[in-house]
């Protein structure tokens, strides 16, 4: 099967981290060529070149739409994919503009997550994207692929999706090594991500506070940028947290970011399936978070973690200081958190999920 894979690569997240392991875990299936059109010149962009797989750059910073699709075109008469698979609103509407007049073309995109709605009012033109995005995909697109079952529903219910055209694809992450944690002689809590409203780093920060009054050993480490910085720097600074919050920024070495922590702590508004904490769980981090989105289909409460039904930072608090002092208990939920991603959320599974899809979609048009 001939397949192009379309993506932004503006940067490097979530979804860009489940891109390239699904690029790389395909490239090495047998019977399946890998062709990538990034948007952006960036990290995902080198990274899947280096995995020796035929990338071309489209840069959406100097070009028009009219220039972006009139090269895309070109990049499909001239590839001549079976599968066009696309990441994002613009790559959907590319996608489908750029296979109009072909024949044989099947278009596949990934939800990566749902609108953040963390506002009371969105921007007219917010709104009409979001619209037309699921407009194109429930109507034009052969399979979307839903990252959670709680995402396939709200799909379903709320911006009426075909459910038979839903595909329900956990993130997959590439599996680290088990490794020996390090006894720090404090509980270290830690959360990454963007520094955006949907992530609401402020109940972090109201977290340490609650925690610091409870017991004086516990530290709060965060990774990650964002416009939201300077206001949880002023809020940190407020509660008189300066020796206890730390914001790191940018974190190249994920890895040593994981070591260092004893639990990890999500506080969005919304999630899918987010890697950050498939990553931390693959480091036996045990997970505390609220229970939203697609957390439920990860982190089984008191097993795994902890699942918060409110957003109440006393109460997430509260299963900090439980985890740090009873050790027995947090050893166990390490254990357990670790297994539960190798079953059911490592990049090979992932890919066996997407194959299988391309297969079924292929044999459908034959």
């Amino acid at each position: 099967m001939n397949v192009l894979q379309i993506a932004s690569g503006d940067l490097w997240a979530g979804a860009e981290a489940v891109i390239y392991q699904l690029i790389k875990g395909l490239r090495r299936m047998d019977n399946c060529a890998i062709t990538a059109v990034f948007l952006n010149n960036g990290k995902l962009a080198r990274d899947v070149q280096s995995l020796g797989v035929n990338v071309f750059i489209l840069d959406e910073r100097t070009r028009s739409f009219a220039s972006l699709l009139k090269n895309f075109r070109q990049i499909v008469r001239t590839i001549r994919p079976e599968i066009i698979h696309s990441h994002r609103y613009k790559e959907n509407l590319l996608s489908y503009l750029a296979s109009r007049g072909f024949q044989g073309r099947q278009l596949i995109s990934t939800q990566h997550g749902m609108p953040e709605n963390t506002q009371v009012r969105r921007s007219f033109k917010f709104r009409m994207i979001c619209s037309l995005n699921f407009k194109l995909l429930s109507r034009y697109f052969h399979s979307v692929v839903a990252v959670s079952e709680e995402m396939k529903t709200s799909m379903v219910v709320n911006h009426g999706f075909d459910q038979k055209k839903i595909t329900v694809i956990y993130n997959g992450i590439a599996v680290p090594p088990s490794t020996i944690r390090p006894h720090h002689g404090r509980l270290v809590i830690g959360s990454a991500g963007r520094l955006f409203p949907v992530k609401d780093y402020d109940l972090l920060v109201d977290i340490a506070a609650k925690a610091e009054k409870k017991c004086d050993t516990v530290d709060f480490l965060l990774a990650g940028e964002g416009p939201m910085k300077e206001k949880l720097i002023e809020k940190i600074g407020q509660l008189g947290l300066e020796k206890r919050f730390t914001l790191l920024g940018h974190v190249d070495d994920m890895a040593s970011f994981y070591q260092k922590l004893d639990l990890y702590i999500n506080t969005s508004v919304h999630e899918g399936i987010p890697m950050s904490v498939l990553e931390a769980m693959s480091h036996g981090l045990p997970v505390i978070a609220p229970r939203v989105g697609g957390f439920p289909e990860i982190v089984t409460d008191s097993f795994q973690g902890f699942l918060v039904s409110n957003r109440d930072p006393e109460v997430f608090a509260d299963k900090c200081i439980l985890l740090s002092n009873d050790v027995l208990l947090r050893s166990r939920m390490s254990s357990a958190a670790r297994q539960r991603i190798v079953q059911s959320f490592s990049s090979e599974a992932m890919c066996d999920g997407y194959y299988s899809l391309y297969e079924k979609i292929l044999s459908a048009r034959a």
